[in-house]
């Protein structure tokens, strides 16, 4: 079980992008996240018209690593650490570090 999920809304730490929140798009098995809005780059396309490719100048996402961003708490505002928690039920939930309170019901 992983600490920041696909879809979760986060808030960066550092870099040039620092203090903006953004959802999750997708979380990479190189401990990376990409993050709707941040780290944004322009890449130069060549025209493909084989693929339907158009050429020019896009913007798109690049990674983030997962240790620069933090899950963001609504109650407090801010960015929050987080952990782990077992239910009387059996069921293992994130909590968030600075209140406890249950982060996905």
């Amino acid at each position: 079980m992983s600490k920041i999920r696909k879809g979760d809304e986060v808030i960066l730490n550092t870099g040039k992008d620092k203090g903006k929140r953004g959802t999750v798009l997708r979380v990479l098995p190189t401990g990376q996240v990409l993050v709707e809005g941040i780290n944004v780059v322009k890449k130069h396309a060549k025209p493909n018209p084989m693929r339907g490719i158009a050429g020019g100048i896009i913007s798109k996402e690049m990674p983030v690593d997962i240790s620069n961003v933090a899950l963001f708490n609504r109650a407090t505002q801010k960015g929050d650490r987080v952990g782990f928690k077992t239910l009387d039920d059996g069921r293992k939930v994130r909590v968030f570090k600075s209140s406890g309170e249950v982060v996905d019901a």
